[in-house]
């Protein structure tokens, strides 16, 4: 599903199942609580990715993992 977000088309699936994927390992690990709400700050993550380009949701999700964790750290 395409939606358009400001002048950009957004495909919602590649980004729902980014996060899917990302808050599951993070769900996991204990870096998220385990909740029905969505993480905003995860998705901020993963949308920004997407705007820069990344369009694969296996690498999607690595990378906001990755950069989430960052964000946990400092």
């Amino acid at each position: 599903m395409l939606v358009e977000r400001g002048l950009r088309v957004m495909n919602v699936g590649v980004v729902s199942d980014a996060y899917a994927i990302a808050a599951n390992y993070l769900c996991r690990t204990g870096a998220i609580s385990d909740t029905f709400a969505t993480d905003e700050r995860l998705l901020a993550v993963i949308i920004r990715l997407f705007e820069r380009g990344e369009y694969n949701k296996i690498r999607l999700a690595n990378k906001a993992i990755a950069q989430f964790e960052a964000l946990e750290i400092a």
